[in-house]
């Protein structure tokens, strides 16, 4: 973050700055979390400012907990974000807090970014497959009465676009769900890669990408910057999702 700016007047610049490129933001709830009260209060007006600037918002904020626990966190969430990121570890009750949020999307965590992913979610099950797959299955089933007016389902799977085989598979499983593709620019993955995420339509996928868009210039430039690598990923994307 350039020197001298607070946390909401950084984020409020880099909105200013992709609001004409990009489709959405995901803020990701740990970083405010974790200053405390002034932080809960950062992530809320920048949400807000995103929203007031025709972006959605996607909370990152990656929950999943009993019954009673996933509905205080969806209430917490659900005033602030168009959708929000959870984990299935503790299955459909934790999650169904969520689900029953009118108007919220919910990305359910598939096949993570991170490279111990493989630890858990490509373990084998009896049948042979991953875990992670299986998980895609759930996903799809949960999703399947709640279909908007385009065909896909406000129940959608986050699939790191760094395991590029893994997104093309999870594409053919979850044909009616919007897929989160985080992990493009400062985590290596790229965007020629994706094409099959796109395949039920432009929609059906969204791409996230996070540092080399923020830091792409810490210093005067810095809005200039982000604006430009966020075009220069958006170029790159149209000409996947398109064909």
């Amino acid at each position: 973050m350039p020197q001298g700016l607070g946390v909401v007047e950084f984020c409020r610049g880099i909105v200013d700055a992709v609001a004409g490129i990009a489709v959405a933001v995901k803020p990701q709830a740990a970083f405010f979390e974790a200053q405390g009260v002034a932080g809960w209060a950062a992530l809320v007006e920048v949400c807000g400012y995103a929203r007031e600037a025709g972006l959605l918002v996607i909370a990152d904020a990656k929950r999943g907990d009993v019954p009673s626990t996933a509905r205080a966190y969806a209430a917490a969430f659900a005033p602030l974000a168009d959708a929000v990121t959870v984990s299935p570890y503790l299955g459909y009750d934790s999650l169904e807090p969520f689900f029953a949020c009118d108007g919220l999307g919910v990305l359910v965590l598939v096949k993570t970014s991170n490279p111990s992913s493989v630890d858990l979610q490509d373990l084998p099950l009896a049948d042979g497959r991953p875990v992670w797959q299986h998980v895609a299955g759930l996903v799809d089933r949960w999703g399947a009465d709640r279909l908007g007016e385009s065909g896909l389902s406000s129940v959608g799977a986050v699939v790191g676009a760094t395991f590029p085989q893994e997104v093309a598979e999870a594409r053919r499983l979850l044909p009616r769900s919007v897929l989160l593709l985080p992990g493009v620019g400062a985590r290596g993955a790229r965007a020629g890669d994706l094409a099959a995420a796109f395949s039920v339509g432009p929609a059906g996928a969204l791409v996230s990408a996070s540092r080399s868009v923020l830091y792409a210039d810490r210093g005067a430039g810095w809005q200039a910057a982000a604006a430009a690598e966020a075009e220069r990923l958006a170029a790159a994307l149209r000409s996947v999702a398109v064909g």
